[in-house]
């Protein structure tokens, strides 16, 4: 139903992933409520697993805190970090966007459109031009997309 919540998991789900909304109306500085309190964290965390293998992604946005000494407050810094099935864990924004994109097999704008067909907007793939649908088509069904195994787990357990 309208307002069950399905947007907040798609947008946790993405942000955890890509460090962005699964939306073009939405924003990540949207993420932190303004009703939180100053000294309470902002973060995403997200276990998901490919095959035999389990990843823990953790990100939080941009967003203001107060100062640990002193008054006023001071930027908190969007950060990111991967944990591989090894342990291996990378904390480098740019490091964690390209090894998702690695383990996804796509980019955020196609896991955007593969994901949100399940939330009712399959008219902006039906709509996409030709060269995008036939991309992610391909990604999709020729190389069985990571990311359509994902989602398909994610919808039996929704």
């Amino acid at each position: 139903d309208t307002g069950a919540g399905k947007t907040t998991i798609f947008d946790a789900i993405t942000y955890a992933l890509y460090g962005e909304a699964s939306g073009d109306n939405r924003d990540a500085a949207m993420f932190r409520s303004k009703y939180a309190d100053d000294n309470t964290e902002t973060f995403v965390e997200l276990e998901f697993s490919y095959g035999k293998k389990r990843y823990t992604v953790n990100r939080s946005p941009e967003y203001e805190r107060p100062k640990k000494r002193g008054t006023g407050t001071t930027k908190h810094s969007a950060e990111a970090a991967l944990t591989y099935p090894d342990g291996r864990v990378i904390t480098k924004l740019s490091e964690v966007d390209a090894a998702i994109i690695d383990i996804m097999g796509i980019p955020v704008g196609q896991f955007r459109q593969i994901a949100m067909i399940a939330q009712g907007d399959f008219q902006k793939l039906l709509t996409a031009r030709t060269d995008e649908r036939k991309e992610i088509f391909r990604k999709l069904f020729n190389q069985q997309s990571k990311v359509s195994l994902c989602l398909w787990e994610l919808g039996k357990k929704l």
